[in-house]
């Protein structure tokens, strides 16, 4: 077993090949913003369900923990989609949005009220890691029955197109001058690297004006609107708005130049600001969730990421493929909720917030 790097572009880099030992402790910069999460070489494929099971026995609801319009939103739906075009799951998928808490709400009725069943599956991500290193919510994604990860997305910041806040270097200028006008709108893991980038280029990450939303919907919204004048999130959230012309893109936290039409955005680092952060986003089931449904469920998401549909969705929205099950996605999950943990007292963002 080595350890790997991965970023949210999907490239990996092997730390002893550049000579270097992954540290625990999180810094900000590169180190810090990549997510350092063990990967094995052992394989862990999902087994099947055993011989004779009729699971599922009936509907199967996928659950979204916010609003139209987020990240979780986008994913759960593609998925649905991917599943029944490819014809690899005949039972009914509704998909129901429970937000509240920034995923908490509906993650706690996973963890207690749906405990033990089999008939409810949820989306998941880095922002249920940083709530829970926050304080703000008692469980994360590696308390649950993390069945899969799925992909990472690289986070941007926008703009409205005729705000006057026309670039990164405005951007920094703004949050110099006086951090409290600059309203962000952010969803539990968007202050994580905007706090990350404040720090980096000299402000204080306590003294940044967060306002707090459920998803990219309500965040562009409270953009257009006037209510914010930057938003963080991932780029699939704000895609169609950015097609539209009415929002801009400032800057991402991408390792690497996102593909185009994206990639004249800079990132941090080559702005001058060595922030680099994925977000990862996969599924989950009830606490003590059978078997007999993990085992299934495991199986069917390996088999749909491998087809055709999913990789053009992966490609449309610029997700990088990160599929994991069983051990290794416990692992993944364990380890970025250590390197967010850390992140988050780095940047000082408590439950004050």
């Amino acid at each position: 077993m080595r350890s790997t790097v991965i970023t949210g572009q999907g490239r990996a880099t092997s730390a002893r090949q550049k000579g270097k030992a992954l540290k625990p402790a999180i810094k900000v910069g590169a180190v810090l913003a990549t997510l350092a999460l063990v990967a094995t070489g052992c394989g862990n494929k999902a087994q099947p369900p055993g011989e004779g099971s009729d699971y599922p026995k009936g509907p199967v609801t996928v659950n979204v923990p916010s609003e139209p319009g987020s990240g979780w939103d986008t994913t759960a739906r593609a998925l649905v989609e991917a599943l029944q075009k490819e014809e690899i799951v005949s039972t009914p998928l509704p998909v129901q949005n429970k937000p509240g808490g920034t995923g908490c709400t509906w993650m706690t009725s996973m963890m207690q009220q749906e405990k033990g069943k089999d008939d409810q599956i949820a989306i998941t991500s880095l922002a249920s890691q940083t709530m829970k290193a926050r304080g703000l919510c008692e469980f994360g994604p590696e308390d649950t029955t993390l069945i899969a990860t799925m992909y990472v997305e690289d986070f941007m910041v926008v703009t409205p197109d005729k705000g006057d806040i026309k670039s990164v270097e405005d951007l920094v200028k703004a949050l110099k001058k006086d951090p409290q006008k600059v309203t962000v709108a952010a969803s539990g893991d968007d202050t994580l690297p905007f706090a990350l980038f404040a720090k980096e280029a000299g402000v204080d990450p306590a003294d940044i004006n967060f306002v707090n939303y459920e998803g990219g919907g309500e965040q562009t919204t409270a953009m257009l609107n006037g209510d914010a004048k930057v938003a963080i999130a991932g780029l699939s959230e704000f895609r169609s708005v950015l097609e539209s012309g009415d929002i801009k893109p400032l800057v991402t936290f991408a390792k690497e130049p996102l593909q185009a039409p994206y990639d004249s955005v800079p990132t941090a680092a080559d702005a001058g600001y060595d922030v680099t952060l994925g977000n990862w986003r996969g599924v989950y089931g009830p606490a003590e969730m059978p078997q007999e449904a993990v085992d299934y469920w495991a199986k069917t998401l390996e088999e749909v990421s491998e087809t055709k549909t999913w990789k053009d969705t992966l490609e449309k929205n610029q997700w990088a493929p990160e599929f994991l099950t069983g051990d290794e996605a416990k692992k993944y999950a364990e380890e970025t909720a250590a390197t967010v943990e850390e992140g988050v007292k780095e940047t000082d963002l408590g439950n004050s917030k």
